[in-house]
């Protein structure tokens, strides 16, 4: 990627709207914004102070192509730490389109997913860590989601990582002294000092390594499928958890022939519902294909709502299904407790802990509050660790600081086996690189693409 040359692209949803935003970043960005904007009051756009919205038109030879308002951000003061030049429009697909194509006819490029804010980084304005929290802003599902994702924007994570990373080229230092002095009478006392400044950088790296699982779950939701026999209210369920009619429900069985997935928010925890076609053999060719992939669903799925038909006795449908899930991710929603019950619930104690057979009635809004709270203490364990003051939520994040807690832990034993300095030293230099994975410090051109491949064009 050329980082000296000027890209564009359109930094707003496309279709219809009240503004659309075209974005252009670069050391041409002025001179190209020049050849197609005339503002109504000066002359020219260095005739206004730097940061000030410019009314005006964008010309394409004599022809006027929108009403626009134009702000031109002078680097390094700027999202990319590049001059930047932003143009407000009106929303919809041919006003923006139009302005793109005459700024890259200009002399910009049309710039890759994610240039801008990869340019941000290469330019030392964010690390890679405020980067990637660039896009988790974006995709957050929820409020904790969100606030997660703007503290390590806001760069709570990069501060941690370096202070980690100074901490750790401090017992390097030391090490290499003892490696230049091995004086026997300096030797012990290292070997304590050593181990004690190692267990405390050991420890805050755990403490750090034990938040992943609760910020990826905070970060990329759980995916919880809903599955049963035809008409014990799956359906229902599903619309009860909503609170809004999204499935069609009707007394005929396999109404639900394909899955139906739709987002909730349950105490913070973005669950993606997968509402399935129900189990059972058919000859429907169609419906066949349907019940397969609530097959694949109860094998993928995070957390697996199982639901049973308390007015009917089991049949071999529901121990099927019961048979052949992991009791540990799955609950039994026992519906239609407002009829009269037919259903012996020690049955399905064979198969599940008691405490995960939940009693409801979809038809009557009754049960909700009981399955929100168990599915936040199962997805927990009983305890929602979001209260820690920095969680990582990125699984490229997690798996450094696995592979750093890895090395420390090699490193430790070796001080505490009284092993040769030199063990030490590379396995601490291990941990050193590790964290810096995440910040961008020790990071490959493969791994930058991978990262912002991801990234919508205009960001």
């Amino acid at each position: 990627m050329f980082i000296d040359d000027t890209i564009a692209a359109i930094a707003t949803a496309p279709g219809e709207g009240g503004i659309g935003i075209i974005r252009i970043s670069g050391s041409d960005s002025k001179t190209i914004a020049d050849k197609i904007f005339k503002p109504f009051y000066k002359n020219s756009i260095a005739d206004y102070s730097n940061r000030t919205l410019i009314y005006g038109n964008i010309i394409d030879k004599d022809e006027i192509i929108d009403e626009v308002l134009l702000a031109f951000m002078k680097g390094p003061n700027s999202y990319t730490a590049e001059d930047i030049i932003e143009i407000n429009c009106h929303g919809g697909f041919i006003s923006v389109k139009k302005i793109l194509e005459l700024v890259l006819k200009s002399g910009a490029r049309m710039a890759e997913p994610g240039e801008f804010t990869k340019r941000a980084f290469l330019n030392g304005r964010i690390d890679l860590s405020q980067a990637e929290a660039v896009i988790d802003i974006i995709n957050a599902k929820t409020e904790k989601s969100h606030e997660i994702a703007q503290s390590q924007l806001e760069g709570s994570l990069s501060k941690k990582i370096k202070s980690l990373r100074k901490n750790i080229t401090e017992v390097i230092t030391q090490v290499e002294v003892a490696i230049d002095y091995p004086e026997e009478d300096i030797e012990f006392i290292t070997y304590k000092e050593l181990i004690d400044k190692t267990k405390a950088v050991q420890d805050e790296v755990i403490k750090l390594y034990e938040t992943a699982d609760t910020g990826k779950i905070l970060r990329e939701g759980i995916k919880t499928a809903i599955l049963g026999k035809p008409n014990v209210g799956k359906s229902s369920l599903l619309n009860l958890i909503l609170g809004e009619n999204r499935a069609i429900v009707t007394e005929i069985a396999g109404t639900t022939r394909d899955v139906i997935e739709e987002y909730v928010n349950i105490g913070g925890i973005p669950i993606k519902l997968v509402d399935t076609a129900g189990i059972r053999d058919t000859e429907d060719i169609v419906e066949k294909i349907g019940v397969e992939k609530s097959r694949q669903h109860m094998e993928s799925s995070d957390l697996i709502l199982v639901v049973l038909d308390s007015s009917r006795d089991l049949e071999r449908e529901d121990l099927d299904i019961l048979e052949n899930i992991d009791k540990n991710k799955t609950l039994a929603i026992i519906n239609k407790n407002d009829l009269e019950r037919k259903m012996d619930l020690s049955q399905i104690e064979k198969y599940m802990d008691k405490e995960n057979i939940i009693e409801i009635s979809a038809l009557k809004n009754q049960g909700l509050d009981s399955i929100m709270e168990k599915i936040k203490e199962m997805v927990f364990k009983g305890k929602i660790s979001n209260d820690s003051e920095l969680i990582i939520s990125n699984s490229r994040h997690k798996d450094a600081i696995y592979k750093a807690m890895k090395s420390i832990d090699d490193a430790m034993k070796s001080l505490e086996d009284h092993m040769s300095y030199d063990f030490v030293e590379v396995d601490l230099k291990d941990a050193w690189d590790s964290l810096g994975y995440i910040n961008g410090d020790t990071v490959s051109d493969e791994l930058l693409d991978n990262i912002f491949k991801n990234f919508c064009i205009g960001k």
